[in-house]
Parts: C-alpha cells; sequence; structure tokens
C-alpha cells in the first residue's frame, strides 16, 4: 500500500484512494485519521441497512446519500460508486433483489481496508 497510497481489496477493487484523501485534508494524516474513525462510528450505515428492509425507500435514498458523501469526501472509491448507484436507484424506486447484500459486502471490505490505513497512520 504504501508504494500506490490504495488499498485494493478482492478482485483488484480498490476501496480507499489515501493519497487523493490526505489531498482532500491538505495532507493533514491527524483529520485524515479522526474522519476515517468518525466514519466507523457512524450510524448511516445501519439507517440504511433497516430502510432497506422496510421498503422505506425516501429514508434509504437520504442515508445512501450520507453515505456516498462520506465516501467522497474521504476517497473511499468503491463506496462511494456503489452508494451513487444505490442513491439513483432509490431515486427511481428501482431496487434489484442484491443492493443490500452488495453495499454490505462493501461497506465490510471498506471497514477492512480502512483498518489497515490505520495501522499505517493511526
Amino acid at each position: 500500500m504504501a508504494d500506490t497510497m490504495r488499498e485494493i481489496g478482492e478482485q483488484g477493487i480498490v476501496y480507499i484512494n489515501v493519497e487523493e484523501g490526505l489531498k482532500r485534508v491538505m495532507h493533514n494524516k491527524t483529520l485524515y485519521v479522526k474522519l476515517l474513525h468518525k466514519l466507523k462510528a457512524d450510524t448511516h450505515f445501519t439507517a440504511l441497512s433497516v430502510a432497506l428492509q422496510a421498503k422505506d425507500y425516501e429514508s434509504a435514498q437520504s442515508a445512501a446519500h450520507a453515505i456516498k458523501g462520506m465516501a467522497a469526501n474521504l476517497s473511499l472509491t468503491e463506496l462511494f460508486t456503489q452508494a451513487l448507484q444505490l442513491e439513483g436507484h432509490l431515486k427511481n424506486r428501482i431496487l434489484a433483489d442484491d443492493s443490500l447484500e452488495s453495499i454490505t459486502r462493501c461497506y465490510e471490505q471498506t471497514l477492512i481496508s480502512i483498518d489497515k490505513v490505520l495501522e499505517q497512520y493511526g
């Protein structure tokens, strides 16, 4: 990871672009680490899961939007991509059967990647 500053997970998917994330916080590693910890404690993913299971598309869309924003700000590339797609599907009330499963896998892999970054910087 040190060479590319990216945390790559299953099937070569880039979950975190640390270099880009650090640029977004003006290379303040302390702030970046703090924000990664804050994301790990955030409850929007739980809210998204509950809303999707209840088929509450409006609440799910709101949670997906919040996740998308956090992921963009921290350069959590795959989570951003999946949250963006999910938000669009929810806006149009089109939801695949595996939507929750897919974003859950992505979120879990992102958390694993965050832990690796925190080990290095935290």
